[in-house]
């Protein structure tokens, strides 16, 4: 057979394959390095955002880590941030660092961080409060005295409570420090 009657044959497919997959592969790598990235721990993460709220704070009396029972009249003259948590919470634990360092740059301004502890045991709360340096109060709720008082069963959860004792802004779920500066701030410098 002359070179001028052969017909032109098409590409042999087991060659195009590996093409076609390796360029599959290379679009979805460039696709996948396009991406944002998301840092959990950078202050722009998500935050859950309060709830604007009115109502008198509740009569509150919880025994402290220390064995003494408090009460929230106690804190009457100071911003408080009440935050029911838990050791076994994923956001709970996440949020603790922001809720303390918070509490450590605004205590000497009349700010108040009172962590209630939702069900464990005492030696498991000391253990957790001693390790996270956790220099505010930290109260136990074996019976869920809190949640039922606030009326929300979710954690974690936050109350913000200014100087009159009125809860002022509701919260349900982990909350960065830009929702502390934007939210409580304001109220802590009020006098």
């Amino acid at each position: 057979m002359s070179t001028k009657n052969r017909r032109r044959q098409p590409p042999k497919l087991y060659l195009l394959i590996p093409m076609v997959t390796g360029m599959l592969l290379i679009g979805f790598a460039l696709f996948v390095i396009a991406l944002p990235k998301f840092d959990d721990q950078s202050e722009s993460s998500s935050s859950a955002v309060p709830v604007p709220v009115n109502f008198a704070a509740p009569e509150l009396y919880l025994e402290n880590i220390n064995g003494k029972t408090e009460s929230l009249a106690k804190y009457r003259d100071h911003v408080v941030l009440v935050n029911n948590w838990a050791t076994w919470c994923p956001p709970c634990k996440a949020e603790m660092p922001t809720l303390a360092a918070y509490h450590n740059d605004h205590k000497s301004e009349g700010f108040t961080l009172i962590a209630i502890e939702a069900g464990d045991p005492l030696e498991v709360v000391s253990q957790f409060a001693q390790s996270h340096n956790m220099t505010f109060p930290v109260w136990l709720d074996p019976n869920g005295a809190a949640l039922k008082a606030f009326g929300n069963g979710n954690l974690p959860n936050s109350y913000l409570i200014d100087r009159s004792g009125t809860v002022r802004y509701a919260w349900t779920g982990e909350i960065n420090r830009e929702m502390l500066e934007k939210y409580i701030t304001p109220l802590v410098k009020e006098n």
